[in-house]
């Protein structure tokens, strides 16, 4: 049986299914969804309103509200999105039991599957029908191979679907651009310039030329398309789910005897992560009551982690919580969140674990989102030398040795009242918080200059000549002066230890 494939274009995906989410169906007016790319803020999809006014993907976000004031935005959500992908692969399964998802096309392989429809023909008028009711455009097109089915629904004609005759794919996609091919945005450009425009223009080329003037991946995609390398589709495969499950014959409700059951649980659950090599983030412990509740308990780690000892005092103090009822008959255990994890050797616990099993701890307690960690910026200035960072979402970093050590803390700069001294000069005394000091010694001076390229308020007034001064009376301060200014002074930004 010859082999046909079907596709939709769906060219407003992330835009619509945005629009979906927010019960914005059917949006009149124009609407975008941007990002950020190439250091500014861009348009990443966009809906038909806006489309029509010439914007498009790749558009700068500025140049957008130029051409379009009354554009609406929104930031995109990829995690939302590649989750609203994998759905509409799951409700095209109706149609096809081999279903992969693009960017922003469907695939589905519909040999065999047409006559249950009523024909090609309905089939995609189906599919288009159903994407149509979850605000979705779509264009669909079915041909003898991948790469053709996908040319026609996103570079044919947009009225109709569209259907290759079987045996024809040559003859429906010869005067399609090149563009239609899948290419990388330089090779079709070279062809094109070449003045080949089209598909056809490009298969009449010899291979060997075309080969070495554009790479195998142009004379592969080309192949692709007119069936001569196969190209199956593929459907993504779900993630394995990690999931073990413990049915009590008997009621319980002690801390001690669910943390039995617990651990049964996590020493099979640890042994399957092992198995596939992939260790713990997030889990998720239900628990079901003889009256039909169920009671949860969730931890989640700083690292990924599949020791059962580990995450069994992890799970304590969220058990020891549950309010049992009359009894808890089964338990569930899941994994909700993985990553890999290869094996190591067992040993010691190294510092890196220790540490992990202590954000682990205190994460679960107070929540991660405050558990922060400084890291290194590429700045001189003192203040913008350093980011700060989810300390579970983060590897710690050294800072860079090199220069002169900076102070244990730094704030906004403290003005000086300075005794009598010149301007220029280091104050012998000066008071800074209530309190008079008498200046022993000094390191310095150390320049700095303002970045140019930030306009920050906090640095009008220009270069700064620091030193690092002790005082008779124990602080140790980080003080500074601006040598340009007419009237200069002194002011403290940071203490030594």
């Amino acid at each position: 049986m010859p082999r046909r494939i079907a596709a939709a274009a769906l060219p407003h995906l992330a835009a619509e299914a945005l629009l979906r989410r927010e019960g914005q169906q059917g949006f009149p007016r124009p609407f975008a969804v941007t990002g950020q790319a190439r250091g500014a803020q861009r348009l990443v999809s966009v809906n038909p309103a806006a489309a029509a006014l010439g914007l498009g993907p790749g558009l700068g976000l500025a140049d957008a509200r130029a051409l379009c004031p009354g554009l609406a935005t929104r930031p995109e959500e990829p995690e939302r999105l590649a989750a609203f992908r994998r759905a509409l692969a799951r409700w095209a399964g109706r149609f096809s039991p081999l279903v992969a998802m693009e960017e922003q096309t469907l695939i589905l392989d519909a040999t065999g599957c047409a006559h249950l429809f009523g024909g090609e023909a309905a089939m995609l008028a189906g599919l288009t029908a159903g994407l149509a009711a979850y605000g979705l455009t779509a264009h669909a097109a079915m041909a003898d191979t991948r790469g053709a089915a996908w040319a026609l629904a996103h570079h044919g004609p947009a009225a109709t679907p569209l259907i290759a005759p079987k045996g024809h794919t040559r003859d429906a996609i010869d005067a399609l651009p090149v563009a239609a091919l899948r290419l990388a945005p330089e090779a079709a450009e070279g062809l094109a310039a070449l003045g080949l425009a089209t598909i056809g223009d490009a298969a009449r080329v010899p291979r060997g030329a075309l080969a070495r003037r554009f790479g195998l991946a142009t004379l592969k995609r080309l192949d692709q398309a007119l069936g001569a390398e196969p190209e199956p589709v593929a459907p993504d495969r779900a993630a394995p789910p990690f999931a073990v499950r413990l049915t009590l014959p008997e009621p319980i409700g002690l801390t001690d005897d669910l943390m039995a059951g617990l651990d049964r649980l996590l020493e099979r659950l640890c042994q399957a992560l092992e198995a596939r090599q992939q260790g713990a983030r997030a889990l998720r412990l239900t628990m079901r009551r003889v009256d039909g509740a169920d009671a949860h308990a969730q931890i989640a780690l700083a690292r990924p982690g599949r020791d059962p000892v580990r995450l069994s005092a992890l799970f304590r103090p969220a058990v020891e919580k549950t309010e049992a009822g009359f009894g808890i008959d089964a338990l569930r255990l899941e994994a909700t969140a993985t990553e890999p994890l290869k094996p190591a050797q067992i040993s010691r616990r190294s510092e890196p674990e220790k540490l992990a099993d202590l954000l682990s701890r205190l994460g679960n307690r107070v929540g991660f989102d405050c558990l922060t960690r400084f890291l290194p910026a590429e700045s001189h200035i003192p203040e913008r030398a350093f980011t700060l960072a989810a300390a579970a979402w983060s590897q710690a970093e050294p800072f860079p040795h090199a220069g002169p050590p900076r102070p244990l803390t730094l704030f906004p700069p403290e003005p000086l009242e300075v005794a009598d001294t010149p301007a220029a000069s280091l104050p012998a005394r000066f008071r800074w918080r209530g309190r008079w000091l008498t200046l022993t010694s000094a390191e310095g001076p150390e320049r700095l200059a303002p970045e140019w390229w930030w306009d920050d308020p906090a640095w009008a007034s220009g270069t700064r000549d620091y030193w690092r001064a002790a005082t008779a009376e124990g602080p140790r301060l980080w003080l500074f002066h601006t040598p340009q200014a007419a009237c200069p002074g002194w002011w403290a930004q940071g203490a030594f230890a």
